[in-house]
């Protein structure tokens, strides 16, 4: 396989399951020196490890349950803690990140502190993660940042169940054209990247019956399946302030 992202560190926040398990070893398989974060199973975290370690390529990772915003600074800025990626590892060249918490519940039922979670780890958590590694980037002239929304999210629409996350998801649109604004001129990357309904191994069994009622023709995604949508994206500079659905036309 072509080492395409060779002497390329590659950090996949959310990178020891489902969808960014499969990013993460698919970046492994391209040559990119890995850095995983999880976010409490230890074995997980070594699995993903191991499995990157045996197609050929270096790779480390570290646990942290985010909870907030301030674990991006953590990560990136140097704050009290075993691992800082600034201070030990080098910024990233690559940067996924395939975490944001998701809550169902009618607008009428959503109270302060979802809103709050919810904008703060799926739209600011993120921002903080771009402005710590865009700099850097921009001096290599060379930087591929990827970010996941959510089901439908490519655009502004109004939803039952999911305002408040499908707010902050779609505000990301926002966030990666600015990304592209700045970066690209430097050979920086910025996308993102709109699953339809998908099924990992942590899908609930209500959840899962839900994604194959609402499914198109052709069935609930996989999680490899979007992972390789991530990559070709990741692979192919010419994708720059994109939002890109893959949900085989679904609507909801």
């Amino acid at each position: 396989m072509d080492k395409l992202f060779e002497n390329r560190k590659a950090l996949v926040i959310g990178g020891t399951g489902g969808i960014g398990r499969e990013v993460a070893l698919g970046l492994a398989a391209l040559g990119a020196d890995l850095v995983v974060h999880g976010g409490s199973s230890k074995e997980k975290l070594e699995e993903v490890i191991t499995s990157a370690r045996d197609l050929g390529t270096t790779a480390d990772g570290f646990l942290r349950q985010i909870k907030s915003s301030a674990d991006a600074e953590f990560m990136f800025r140097g704050y009290s803690g075993t691992y800082t990626l600034g201070r030990h590892r080098g910024h990233p060249d690559i940067l996924v990140c395939a975490f944001g918490p998701f809550v169902r519940r009618s607008l009428g039922r959503m109270d302060g502190q979802t809103w709050r979670d919810m904008t703060d780890l799926n739209l600011n958590f993120p921002g903080i993660c771009i402005s710590a590694c865009l700099p850097h980037m921009k001096e290599k002239n060379w930087g591929r940042i990827l970010l996941f929304g959510g089901t439908n999210t490519d655009t502004i629409r109004g939803f039952k169940t999911t305002a408040a996350y499908s707010a902050a998801k779609t505000a990301l649109g926002v966030l990666v054209k600015s990304a592209a604004l700045e970066g690209g001129p430097m050979g920086v990357t910025c996308n993102l990247l709109c699953p339809g309904l998908t099924d990992t191994e942590n899908t609930p069994a209500k959840l899962a019956a839900y994604n194959r009622r609402k499914s198109p023709p052709g069935g609930v995604l996989t999680a490899p399946e979007v992972a390789q949508a991530a990559l070709d994206i990741l692979s192919n500079p010419i994708y720059n302030g994109a939002i890109i659905s893959a949900d085989r036309g679904l609507l909801l």
